[in-house]
């Protein structure tokens, strides 16, 4: 439950990104079968459709935000991005690619009956190779991508996050926002009650014990509140900075996140050396690495790639001087600016 939200990104970075499909042919083409234009490329509606559906599938809550002209900007420059630099990739990272895709895409399948997988298809009109073609593209652009990444800046890089690497043994009580009958808590009812808690232990009362009684994470709670050797940087910022600063076997003050308010009390921590890392924790850096390259990409180089953009027209809708909404409101009278938390994140981590 405490674990950072970024410890698993790997389809993120799939929400918005490009098909692999065979390029319509150029004869007959109007202006508005073209998308954009840029080096070496063209992006057709066909395309752009298409990855459209493959959008709302993999995340649902980004229907009503597809006729947003900012949101349409926004994936048409992805959608170029990752099928630029996947064309680009070297035939190592292709095939590594491929095999990655082919791999999430079982993932995919694993997390529900093969029935509710072809129903989930039908909906929005997809096919599995539409799916499996999405992925490779996405997947060869993150492998060639992270393959250029140095051991130099993956020793940087460990430098300035060496914190997410101590390991740490830990005790915490969780006082939610919402009760073990789903009845939901202010702040200041759950920061009231995590005093009530921090009284108790700071009067001696064992920590495991009262863990057991109050703490509202499922996680650790019948364990005494126990988590034992783990990486700090699993956990969510504010966690993660008192696990890494407070002093051992001391009893924190309440620690405020989107979970609730925590109690904490450290007991063993132990720093990572760069030569102690595991392949798995070098590799997850190269892959968070590889991933702000491909934000680099997008913010710095694509601008000089995209020769032309033509974003496709949003469905006109009738509306008379009584029914017309507020400008920036849908019908129901729903802001629908799009905003940056609209846009979906890139960067790559793993558990």
């Amino acid at each position: 439950m405490l674990l950072n939200k970024k410890s698993w990104k790997l389809v993120s970075i799939t929400l918005v990104a490009v098909l692999t499909l065979s390029l319509l042919s150029a004869c007959g083409k109007s202006n508005e079968d073209v998308v954009a234009t840029y080096k070496g490329g063209e992006l057709t509606l066909a395309e752009y459709n298409l990855e459209k559906k493959v959008l709302i599938f993999l995340s649902p809550q980004y229907e009503q935000l597809a006729e947003m002209e900012d949101f349409k900007t926004y994936l048409v420059n992805q959608q170029v991005a990752f099928e630029y630099l996947s064309d680009k990739a070297t035939k190592e990272a292709k095939e590594a690619g491929k095999k990655l895709a082919a791999d999430q895409l079982n993932q995919m399948k694993q997390q529900v009956t093969a029935e509710q997988f072809k129903t989930m298809l039908e909906k929005q009109e997809l096919k599995e190779s539409d799916l499996l073609g999405y992925l490779e593209q996405v997947m060869i652009s993150m492998e060639d991508m992270t393959r250029k990444v140095t051991d130099e800046e993956v020793k940087k890089q460990y430098e300035a996050t060496k914190q997410d690497f101590t390991v740490v043994s830990l005790r915490h009580v969780l006082i939610s926002l919402t009760d073990a009958n789903q009845k939901e808590r202010t702040k200041e009812e759950a920061l009231k009650i995590a005093k009530e808690v921090k009284s108790k232990l700071d009067k001696g009362e064992d920590f495991a014990t009262i863990a057991k009684k109050y703490s509202e994470d499922p996680g650790s709670a019948e364990n005494g509140g126990l988590y034992k050797d783990t990486p700090a940087g699993k956990w969510v910022e504010a966690f993660k900075q008192s696990a890494v600063t407070l002093p051992l076997n001391t009893i924190s003050d309440p620690v405020e996140t989107d979970y609730g308010y925590h109690i904490l009390k450290v007991e063993s921590r132990t720093e990572t050396p760069f030569d102690k890392l595991t392949q798995v924790q070098k590799d997850a850096i190269k892959n968070s690495i590889g991933s702000s390259k491909i934000d680099e990409f997008m913010s710095k180089d694509l601008k000089d790639i995209i020769k032309k953009v033509n974003l496709p027209k949003s469905p006109e809708v009738k509306t008379d001087e009584k029914t017309t909404p507020e400008a920036g409101k849908d019908s129901t009278g729903t802001d629908n600016k799009a905003t940056k938390d609209d846009k979906t994140k890139t960067d790559v981590t793993t558990p």
